[in-house]
């Protein structure tokens, strides 16, 4: 697929605007039963994992440490043999298997995990990464402000934080025909990470997002797998 109509940009972007709510709704699952028993825990992170998602105070909106405890830790960050078949210097996202990868020299990528929200599932090929910003603004598109009314607030933009459903860092991707309305972009749901999740495209945590955002330039080719 290399152009969309209308109504699927508004989809899509209407789907990045509701992520701060509609995500929350999901977590919803009712009252405990106290006969169940408790879910397995994943192992402790040792210091480097620590370290790595630790809080970031620096960031123009401080980042708390993520909860990658309640994350499987395949899905932690870290560097692997090269899968992709793809050469040094290429994002991969491997839509099944929600992961991914920036490749490294020598036969190695960095893998992160990813949650994909169903845009995400929306469009797969080749394109490049056209430019990144740093805590970017959400606006959502006037054709669901009518829908949402609640949303004419956020006409102009909505403010950069940890609130705004982009996170601290996004990715614009672009192909022959221009923006493809795909997105890489942070979240503070770390539930999220591993999962087929409601709204957005492609969401990693947000120390992930801010460690690929550095390592990547503006027109670096990515290759999407659904």
């Amino acid at each position: 697929m290399t152009q969309f109509h209308l109504t699927r940009r508004a989809m899509m972007l209407g789907g990045l605007g509701l992520a701060a709510t509609t995500l929350a709704a999901c977590t919803t699952t009712g009252a405990p039963r106290p006969e169940a028993p408790a879910a397995p825990a994943f192992p402790a992170p040792g210091p480097e994992y620590l370290s790595m998602y630790g809080p970031l105070p620096a960031e123009r909106f401080p980042v708390p440490r993520a909860r990658i405890e309640t994350i499987d830790p395949t899905y932690w960050r870290q560097e692997v043999d090269n899968p992709t078949g793809e050469p040094a210097g290429v994002v991969v996202v491997d839509t099944p298997n929600r992961f991914l990868y920036w490749t490294l020299p020598g036969g190695k990528a960095m893998r992160y995990g990813a949650g994909i929200g169903r845009d995400g599932f929306a469009w797969g090929g080749r394109a490049r990464i056209a430019y990144k910003r740093e805590w970017p603004r959400w606006t959502p598109p006037a054709a669901m402000i009518a829908r949402q009314p609640e949303l004419e607030p956020y006409r102009n933009g909505m403010e950069p934080g940890l609130e705004n459903p982009l996170g601290a860092r996004a990715l614009y991707i672009h192909d022959s025909s221009g923006d493809t309305l795909y997105r890489v972009h942070g979240t503070s749901e770390e539930w999220s990470i591993g999962k087929a999740v409601s709204s957005g495209c492609v969401r990693l945590l947000a120390h992930d997002v801010i460690d690929l955002h550095a390592r990547v330039p503006d027109g670096t080719p990515i290759l999407v797998r659904q």
